[in-house]
């Protein structure tokens, strides 16, 4: 396999806006948040989220639903009718403006779902623009090929008009509502140079961040300042079920760091709306690696999200096209995330991007079951080593910068280590050390 040049940050044409540098992203189902399912009752929640420590706030997709083959009672949110609108089953336009304004003054930035590629089949670019849609081998509307999305088709993107009109959307709404930035959907099944022209626009609005529903180190050149970390998230899944080790995460890792412009930040996540409804609650997915995991989404270089009722234990899957709220809690597991994320502002090695520092490997004598690193911004390490397996083990530290005299983030002991000593792990145990 070819490992591509690494992009040179004279690459890197966008500015990252100073917020993200030790940011949490927090992804908001609107529809479920709350029994309403409004802004006005999400509003409500913003001082516990400030108080979770997160810092970007996600909506999931705010605009009117379509209803021709629409799934379900209530629909997809990504099946947008109408650009323009909002959804009257989530509240107003005012009350959107409310809630983005609520949550600046508690230092909290707003970033909305952005659904490019696609719309609904009864949406008014329909009527109004026919020639904006791909279209099958027999003049019809298409939905997105080989996926079962049959409630939406795809827009073509080789109309300037539609680029135009799309561009200007975004722009409007940053301007309107006061907006920080975006998610876009699907970001990879529309043309780069288009995100390229929606970022230069929206920078010259305010600072923006866009966070792209891909995996490719080319759109952050002039788009993106955060791509998903989709391969991390599998490569775990694999460990925790016994399909795969350590070396699985190994690739990860050394592909986001050679083949990624050193700026770029992925996000990291155990959970989200997609994980959720279609493959399982986090404890179905990870099973007894769920903190292990939660923990390197944090102390491990990428953006940590955390999907909304994580931090209340939510044990089940959550509806996609009908209404099903959230119970909330307090949870144990509420605390752990309050807990990391006050320890990722605290360290500036783990800040995100070029903020922090990279992942340097620490070798144990067992490679395939333990990760171990150490990331040193100077001032400032952590030292993490994780046992990724469900059996208990017992390593030496062969090599790499773990000597010194650390504080355990845990139990707040100090303890030194030097190369050659022996570090009992529990089964899926691990240890964070600071210094």
């Amino acid at each position: 396999m070819t490992t591509p040049a690494r992009l040179r940050p004279s690459d890197i044409a966008i500015t990252h806006p100073d917020w993200l540098h030790d940011a949490t992203i927090y992804q908001i189902n609107t529809r479920q948040f709350t029994p309403e399912g409004t802004f006005a009752a999400a509003q409500a929640h913003l001082p516990r989220l400030a108080d979770l420590g997160v810092r970007v706030l996600w909506l999931m997709p705010v605009h009117e639903i379509g209803e021709l083959h629409r799934k379900g009672t209530l629909g997809s949110p990504y099946a947008v009718r109408d650009y323009a609108s909002v959804s009257a089953e989530l509240g107003t336009r005012e009350d959107l403006r409310a809630f983005v304004d609520a949550a600046h003054a508690l230092g909290l930035r707003v970033i909305l779902d952005w659904v490019a590629n696609h719309t609904a089949w009864d949406s008014v670019l329909v009527e109004r623009h026919p020639d904006w849609y791909v279209r099958d081998w027999a003049g019809r509307l298409r939905p997105t090929p080989w996926w079962d999305w049959e409630d939406v088709v795809d827009l073509d993107y080789r109309v300037p008009e539609l680029r135009a009109y799309m561009r200007d959307e975004m722009v409007r709404w940053v301007r309107e509502l006061d907006l920080d930035g975006y998610r876009c959907d699907v970001a990879g099944f529309v043309p780069t140079d288009f995100w390229e022209d929606v970022r230069a626009a929206l920078d010259a609005v305010k600072p923006v961040v866009l966070l792209a529903e891909w995996e490719d180190r080319e759109l952050h050149r002039r788009a993106f300042d955060l791509t998903y970390a989709w391969s991390w998230n599998e490569a775990l899944h694999h460990i925790a079920t016994g399909r795969a080790d350590v070396d699985a995460l190994r690739v990860y890792y050394s592909w986001n760091e050679k083949a990624y412009p050193a700026d770029a930040v992925r996000m990291t996540f155990v959970s989200n709306h997609d994980k959720n409804a279609w493959e399982g609650t986090e404890e179905e997915m990870f099973g007894d690696a769920l903190e292990a995991a939660i923990w390197l989404s944090v102390v491990g270089e990428g953006m940590p999200l955390v999907y909304n009722g994580q931090e209340a234990g939510n044990d089940r899957r959550l509806e996609f096209f009908e209404r099903d709220p959230l119970v909330w809690r307090e949870h144990p597991r509420g605390e752990l995330y309050r807990r990391l994320i006050a320890l990722k502002k605290e360290h500036r090695a783990l800040w995100n991007g070029v903020w922090g520092a990279r992942m340097v490997e620490v070798v144990t004598t067992d490679r395939s079951a333990v990760l171990a690193f150490v990331r040193d911004a100077g001032d400032d390490a952590v030292l993490a080593v994780l046992n990724l397996s469900p059996q208990a083990r017992e390593v030496t530290l062969l090599d790499g910068p773990a000597a010194g005299t650390w504080t355990d983030a845990v139990t707040g002991e100090r303890r030194t280590v030097a190369l050659g000593d022996r570090l009992p792990l529990d089964a899926w145990g691990f240890v964070v050390l600071t210094r």
